[in-house]
C-alpha cells in the first residue's frame, strides 16, 4: 500500500511540473526568449498573398536582415527581384524590371513594424496591444493590433515554433492577408554595414525624397 501511495505522489508531481510547463510556455514567453539580447538577425522568407475573397496569389521567397534599432534589408529574389532597404533615416524600394527606385523618409512607424520590433520588444508593448491566441497549426501564436490612430494593418498574428518565429500574418484593412514563412534564422551573426546603405544603381529613375546615401539613425 505505501509503495502504490509513493508511486501514486510521483505520478502527480510529475503531472502538476508538466502542466505548470504548459501553462508558462505560452506565445510571449517563446516571444521573449527569441529576442533576449537580440541585435542582429538573418533568414529566409517565402510569402503568399491571398485576397478578401480567400484567392491565393504567387508565392514570393528571398531573404531578410535586421538589425537594432532601425536597419532592415528585405531582397526578393523569386520569381521576380525587389528590394527594400531601411537604412535608418531613408525606406528605399527598388524595382530591377523597371528600373525605378522609390525613396521616403523612414518614419517612427515604419522602424518599428511587426517584425523590427523584435529588437526591441520593450518599444512593441508600447506601439501596440499585444494578445494571446492560443495553439493552432503546429504553433503558438500572438496578436499585434497597433494602437496608432491610423495604423497600417488591421493586425499581424505571430506564430512561433520551440525555436522560435515560424510565421507571420498580417491583414489588411481591406481583408486581405498575407502569410510569411521563415527559416534558416541567425541570430546576432555580423552583418555588413554596406547591407543596409543603398545606392541607386545608374541610369535607374529615383522617385520621392534626395538619395541620402549613409545611415543616419532616427531620433525619436
Amino acid at each position: 500500500m505505501k509503495r502504490f501511495v509513493s508511486l501514486f505522489f510521483a505520478i502527480l508531481a510529475l503531472s502538476l511540473a508538466g502542466f505548470a510547463h504548459a501553462a508558462t510556455d505560452t506565445a510571449r514567453a517563446r516571444l521573449d526568449a527569441f529576442a533576449h539580447d537580440l541585435h542582429s538577425l538573418t533568414g529566409r522568407f517565402s510569402q503568399t498573398l491571398t485576397d478578401p475573397n480567400g484567392h491565393d496569389g504567387k508565392t514570393s521567397s528571398g531573404t531578410l536582415a535586421l538589425e537594432a534599432p532601425r536597419q532592415f534589408r528585405w531582397d526578393t529574389l523569386a520569381p521576380y527581384k525587389q528590394t527594400i532597404v531601411a537604412d535608418g533615416s531613408r525606406v528605399w524600394m527598388y524595382d530591377p524590371e523597371l528600373e525605378q527606385v522609390t525613396v521616403r523618409t523612414q518614419s517612427s512607424a515604419e522602424s518599428h513594424s511587426p517584425l523590427t520590433v523584435l529588437t526591441d520588444v520593450k518599444r512593441m508593448d508600447q506601439e501596440f496591444t499585444v494578445t494571446e491566441q492560443g495553439a493552432h497549426d503546429g504553433l503558438l501564436w500572438l496578436r499585434l493590433t497597433s494602437r496608432s490612430k491610423d495604423p497600417q494593418f488591421d493586425h499581424a498574428d505571430l506564430g512561433f515554433g520551440e525555436d522560435g518565429l515560424d510565421e507571420m500574418v498580417f491583414r489588411d484593412q481591406l481583408g486581405a492577408t498575407t502569410l510569411i514563412r521563415f527559416s534558416d534564422w541567425k541570430r546576432n551573426a555580423p552583418i555588413p554595414d554596406s547591407t543596409f546603405n543603398f545606392t541607386p544603381p545608374p541610369g535607374a529613375d529615383v522617385i520621392g525624397d534626395a538619395p541620402v546615401l549613409t545611415t543616419q539613425p532616427i531620433k525619436d
